[in-house]
Formats: C-alpha cells, structure tokens, sequence
C-alpha cells in the first residue's frame, strides 16, 4: 500500500498572532479580499517570503552564475502577473501579499465581472459559474495568469449575469423611492407647522 503522505504545511502563523496593529491590518485585508479565513492570508505571506528568500538567494551569487538564473524566477512570476517585464530583484523585494492576492481568480472575477463584493465572486466561483477559457475552475485561489485574465467569463448555462443586470436596474428605482418616502414624510410636517 505505501506509506501515507505528510505533505509540508503551505503557511506559517505569524510569530506574535496577538499583536492588535497585526489582527486589524489582517482583518481589513480578509474583508478587501473576501477571504474565508486567516489561512489563505498566511498561505499567501509564506508564498511571498519563499519568492523573497529566492530573490535574495540570487543577490548573493556570483554575476556569471544570476545572469543565467534571475530570468527564470523574473519569467515566472511576470507570467502570473506580480511583475512587469523590465523588473529587476528589487521590485521582487518590494512585493506585498496584496499584489499576490490581487491575482486569485475570486479578486479578478469581482473586479471584472461586476460583483458588489468579493464574498459574491467567491460563491459564484466555488458554485461554478465561472470559466477560464474552455476549462470550469471553482477554486477561488486559483492564480490566474496574465493570459488566461481576458478569457474569464461565466458558464453558459450560468443566470447570474442575469441576475446582475436586474439588481442594477433595480438600484435607481429604489433611491426615487426612499427620495419620494422623504418628500412624503416632510410634507405632513410642514403642514402641522404652519397651523401651529
């Protein structure tokens, strides 16, 4: 049968998880990103660090020896989209976990397809209503590369564009209503005033 698998965790907790500055900066970024729970923020610093701890790795190489290995780790991470073409080992440095979590398939289909908030891009894309391409993807980490962002879009069988389209008509409607409740409301006012 074989042994069972033990695979490595994919994140670390961070060395003082009581910090209140920290616990505030990580909420805020949750809610931004419409995350589920603190692990996949960690998982996201631990994949930063590990890219950091490679760049650094190859500023202490010899010139002959980086020349042949930056441009593997440039290729791979402009593929993705955490930088430009013509980006040197210090723009790798400056890196933050919102540039990696601004490439999950959840923040791109909420800023893309026109969701209110990313917790509705996350259950649409965890429900499969969203393709890339010809393939149905429903992990919302999903690191969507800087080909595959043009080909995201719904399933065809898919009515949440539909749905989007009616909550968007709706919304005008509703703010005349609430303008209208109010002149309703002020008028009877003014006229107890004036016979006062």
């Amino acid at each position: 049968m074989g042994d069972p698998k033990y695979p490595r965790k994919a994140w670390r907790k961070p060395k003082r998880p009581l910090n209140y500055e920290l616990k505030m900066e990580e909420l805020k970024t949750l809610g931004t990103f419409g995350l589920r729970t603190k692990r996949e923020l960690w998982k996201a610093h631990t994949e930063l660090s590990r890219v950091r701890h490679q760049a650094r790795s190859l500023l202490a190489l010899r010139q002959e020896i980086r020349v042949e290995k930056e441009p593997i780790l440039m290729k791979s991470l402009a593929r993705i989209g955490l930088v430009t073409g013509d980006a040197t080992l210090d723009d790798v440095l400056n890196l933050k976990a919102d540039d990696l979590l601004s490439r999950r398939l959840q923040t791109i289909v909420s800023n893309k397809l026109g969701f209110k908030t990313p917790y509705q891009a996350r259950q649409a894309v965890i429900h499969g209503h969203i393709m890339i391409g010809d393939r149905k993807i429903n992990i919302p980490s999903y690191t969507v590369t800087v080909e595959e962002e043009n080909s995201v879009h719904f399933t065809p069988e898919s009515k949440i564009p539909e749905m989007l389209e009616k909550t968007k008509k709706k919304e005008p409607k509703v703010e005349a209503v609430t303008e209208g409740t109010t002149e309703a409301t002020e008028g009877p006012k003014d006229k107890s005033s004036s016979t006062e």
